[in-house]
């Protein structure tokens, strides 16, 4: 006896359906097996892996790509014409740094250190050509391995140089015919650079230098950092420091930091302001840096106080004397004498001295600037800017929205409300 469902089926197809309906109903039926077991294949999948950060990295590169492809039909469409292939320089640009032509320089009457200045007006509309690598030149090593250790085709050194540079053999050594390697913490001291950040610590009245960022210290402007030694040490122990020196045509020391992985960039202590806001570091520090700080009736340092925060640190560190009435020991003494005057005119104090080191701390008392004789430096008045301007003759007081002193900052990474309310969370 034919169960209820069937005598209704036969009723509305009739005794016997058709074959195209049958074979229809067969199709039907391999479709939906083929869906359901891709699906359920999926979903299996998508619990035993992880494809979801891939598909989002994936999706990222096709809408960069989109983006590229996008410009690139809107050029086709204005009908603008193909870009032409640059070709490359000649060996007489090798050293080639826009806005850094000494020669240039000189034939437009700069002088007194000012030819290695930036001087973009000098340099006319000249050859585009792509400068060639060093003949040697390879990719530098990884961080942290780049940082102790460069290839020396990659820097204008030679080891000619290495040997005839008294102290600089006792900061680097030369492991192999192409490489440089730098004493690293695991083994030898950076000549001495370990103990030296230590002495500044204890000067500062800290245990050790791993109490930097206790004291407020994260970020440090180093002055003619030479093979980039203090720096390195400084980032091993997560401070930012960053590296700034003069034009080199060879032997570059900003060339070198960047080698091994260091910020760096070309600047010039002469006649304008570095091109960094004021209040952007909690330290200022030049050993041997060659910077005449006795020159320009103070303009130098002011331009310091401009850069330090409130409560930041200038570190000083002179060559060392010779006995008493030779030439270069009288120079160091003149150019101390007026350090030792003019700093109280911009409320810094010196707050140690050790051998041929000096430091001085910015006030972070808004009070010390009403305070200060009329003769003073006075305050500026006005839009504060820098980049690339004229030394001013003025120092920046607590009226500017910036002015936040370094020790009201918390020891921890994370930035203060005040410091999240001038320059956001990201």
């Amino acid at each position: 006896m034919r169960s209820p469902w069937l005598n209704k089926l036969s009723v509305i197809l009739g005794p016997r359906p058709p074959v195209s309906w049958l074979f229809l109903c067969v199709v039907s039926l391999l479709a939906l097996i083929t869906v359901f077991g891709s699906s359920s294949s999926s979903s299996f999948d998508s619990v035993t892996s992880t494809w979801v950060p891939e598909s989002y990295k994936n999706y990222r590169r096709l809408k960069e790509q989109a983006a590229v492809d996008y410009f690139e039909l809107r050029t086709l469409s204005s009908g603008a014409s193909r870009q032409r292939e640059l070709g490359f320089c000649g060996k007489e640009r090798e050293n080639y740094v826009p806005c850094y032509n000494v020669t240039a320089n000189l034939l437009s009457g700069f002088k007194d250190g000012e030819e290695f200045d930036r001087h973009c007006e000098v340099v006319g509309q000249g050859k585009w050509c792509l400068i060639r690598p060093p003949k040697d030149y390879k990719t530098p090593l990884q961080w942290p391995a780049g940082r102790d250790v460069i290839w020396s085709g990659n820097v204008k050194i030679t080891k000619d140089q290495f040997l005839s540079s008294g102290s600089m053999t006792k900061r680097m050594m030369l492991l192999e015919e192409n490489q440089i390697a730098f004493q690293s913490d695991a083994g030898l001291t950076f000549d001495g650079v370990k103990d030296y950040s230590r002495q500044i610590a204890e000067m500062m009245g800290l245990g050790s230098d791993s109490e930097f960022l206790q004291a407020g210290v994260r970020t440090v402007l180093d002055i003619g950092c030479g093979f980039g030694s203090f720096g390195a040490h400084l980032v091993s122990i997560k401070l930012m420091a960053l590296c700034i020196a003069g034009y080199e045509a060879t032997g570059s020391q900003v060339q070198l930091a960047l080698e091994r992985g260091l910020p760096a960039m070309i600047g010039n202590f002469v006649t304008r302001q570095l091109p960094y806001p004021s209040f952007s570091f909690d330290m200022v520090h030049c050993a041997q840096c060659g910077i005449p700080w006795d020159k320009k009736e103070g303009m130098l340092l002011i331009e310091v106080d401009r850069l330090l925060k409130p409560g930041g640190y200038f570190v000083l560190t002179s060559p060392k004397s010779k006995p008493h009435g030779s030439a270069t020991g009288t120079k160091i003494r003149n150019m101390l004498t007026p350090l030792e005057q003019f700093p109280e005119k911009i409320c810094w104090s010196l707050i140690a001295q050790q051998d041929e080191t000096f430091i001085w701390q910015k006030t972070a008392d808004a009070q010390c600037y009403s305070s200060r004789k009329q003769n003073d430096v006075p305050l500026c008045k006005g839009h504060d800017a820098s980049y690339y301007q004229a030394l001013s003759p003025c120092i920046i007081g607590p009226s500017s929205k910036r002015w936040i002193p370094i020790q009201n900052r918390s020891s921890s990474s994370e930035l203060s409300s005040a410091e999240l309310a001038l320059h956001g969370k990201y």
